[in-house]
């Protein structure tokens, strides 16, 4: 592992890191924010993962997130959304390719060399982590945003027993019946939809429900709300009598100035599970 920066922020350190993966087979960047609590032992962590374009940099900078984190005594791990590199896969249009990996094992050529996200964050990462820094593997949640939301529901109901909360701001919630989903999910997995299923929060749902804490927010000025489809998870977690905040908030679009008018709700809510 090269420690590409470190920077005091907030009494602890936000560290940005490469490393060689074996899940993706290539370097892969990731940011890391430890709070001061981490100098005297393991500290619960937050997930956050990003949206299409996004790298590790873009919640790091501009979420916000780090200050709470600091009052909460939380760590926030920031992964990239894709594999990178010369030797990569790549795709002129922005929703797919370097950038937007989806947080899916790829199975297609060209992606099924590089592109598998989901062991990345669900498996090669975290062991990273525990090697390298004070992070306790029991106190674990996530959250995301958009195509990071998406990858947030479905890990967390992939991944039974890995979280204690999840939180999504403007996630993807029903890919296999939208334009930012179907596109992707056929390209990166094959015409065959029994093998998006496990990659869908609504469908995900709708099969096994979700036992931890669950919040979501989508603003209602969400240019892309129509693509998102934050309807068909509300219904779906009624139907399942999930317990679960599901909001929308007046006015707000999908940018960071959204995402980070909600940080504070979204940490304390992780906060209040990761030390239950």
């Amino acid at each position: 592992m090269e420690t590409l920066s470190e920077n005091r922020c907030f009494g602890g350190v936000q560290g940005v890191y490469k490393h060689a993966s074996g899940a993706t087979g290539c370097d892969m960047t990731f940011g890391l924010f430890l709070p001061a609590e981490a100098q005297d032992g393991p500290v619960p962590v937050l997930w956050y993962l990003s949206g299409l374009t996004c790298t590790h940099e873009n919640a790091m900078v501009k979420a916000g997130a780090q200050g709470w984190a600091a009052e909460q005594g939380i760590a926030l791990v920031f992964p990239d959304t894709s594999p990178r590199g010369d030797g990569v896969a790549d795709d002129e249009a922005y929703d797919l390719g370097q950038g937007a990996g989806f947080y899916v094992n790829a199975t297609q050529e060209p992606w099924a060399p590089h592109f598998r996200m989901w062991d990345y964050v669900a498996e090669d990462l975290p062991a990273l982590l525990a090697r390298e820094f004070p992070l306790d593997a029991d106190r674990q949640s996530i959250t995301g945003h958009s195509m990071g939301g998406h990858g947030a529901l479905t890990l967390a109901m992939g991944l039974p027993g890995r979280f204690r909360s999840v939180s999504a701001f403007s996630p993807i919630c029903h890919p296999t019946a939208a334009e930012w989903g179907r596109k992707q999910l056929a390209a990166y997995l094959g015409a065959d939809e029994a093998a998006w299923a496990p990659h869908d929060a609504t469908l995900m749902m709708r099969q096994a429900g979700l036992d931890i804490p669950l919040l979501t927010d989508t603003g209602t000025a969400d240019p892309f709300i129509d693509m998102l489809r934050p309807e068909v998870l509300a219904e779906a977690a009624m139907t399942r009598r999930v317990p679960a905040t599901l909001r929308l908030q007046p006015g707000y679009d999908h940018s960071y100035f959204f995402v980070s008018t909600f940080m504070e709700d979204h940490i304390t809510f992780h906060a209040e599970a990761l030390y239950a």
